[in-house]
């Protein structure tokens, strides 16, 4: 639930965002002047405080409106996604806190790899997370060139989970990008560098996740027995067994 909400702030955000640099693009001169450079929430802020006249004309009267308009949006967005986001953080660190350690995994992406695991029997091995999470290398050979590419399959949310995981690693996490240094002293690309620790993190967390209290032998909140009740099936899916 929250996940949703969260989303969709933040995808409501990004829309109205987009439409104030659009209007901004269409803004006299002097008024992209004083805006040019800065970043979208300060634009979204000079934009909500400005001040309508009857002494302009009706064009530049409306462009005032919508500017206005559009920064008040952005500005309530942003605070929805950030006070949906503390709460997240809240509930995930209550019912995961080793995952929440884990390095590159924030409170987002935690939720996201907890409602795809959901509780234990869910997933019989590392190997059915890996496939739902479209993580599981799939044969691309040809010829003497023996490779292996990521399924397109599975859930997409949590592929992207994963994904910005392993980007966070990259930038911040020294044994990863020792990694990717050796890996690409070997011929490998990115791309199939970034497949590789996918395919890994996603074992490491499944496990991470295996070693949790069971969640339907403890008193859980009501946003947990919503996440790991309602959001997915109780039972295990058909191709995980």
């Amino acid at each position: 639930m929250l996940l949703l909400a969260r989303d969709t702030a933040v995808s409501a955000r990004t829309a109205a965002i987009n439409a104030l640099k659009a209007l901004i693009l269409t803004a006299p001169d002097e008024l992209r002047a004083q805006l040019r450079g800065q970043s979208a929430l300060t634009q979204a802020r000079r934009c909500a405080a400005m001040r309508t006249s009857g002494r302009r004309s009706r064009p530049a009267h409306a462009l005032m409106l919508a500017l206005r308009s559009t920064g008040r949006r952005i500005l309530a967005l942003d605070q929805d996604a950030s006070e949906l986001e503390r709460e997240l953080h809240a509930q995930v660190r209550a019912l995961a806190p080793s995952l929440l350690d884990e390095p590159g995994v924030g409170p987002t992406v935690a939720a996201q790899l907890l409602v795809a695991w959901s509780h234990h029997g869910r997933l019989h091995s590392e190997a059915a997370f890996a496939r739902l999470a479209g993580v599981a290398p799939l044969e691309a050979s040809s010829g003497q060139t023996v490779r292996h590419r990521l399924s397109r399959t599975g859930d997409r949310a949590v592929n992207r989970a994963l994904h910005m995981a392993v980007l966070s690693r990259l930038a911040h996490d020294p044994r990863t990008r020792a990694y990717q240094t050796r890996r690409l002293a070997e011929g490998r690309s990115k791309a199939e560098i970034r497949r590789c620790l996918k395919r890994h993190l996603a074992r490491h967390l499944y496990r991470v996740m295996q070693a949790l209290p069971d969640l339907t032998a403890i008193e859980a909140s009501d946003w947990s027995r919503a996440i790991v009740c309602c959001v997915l099936p109780r039972e295990p899916l058909a191709w995980s067994r």
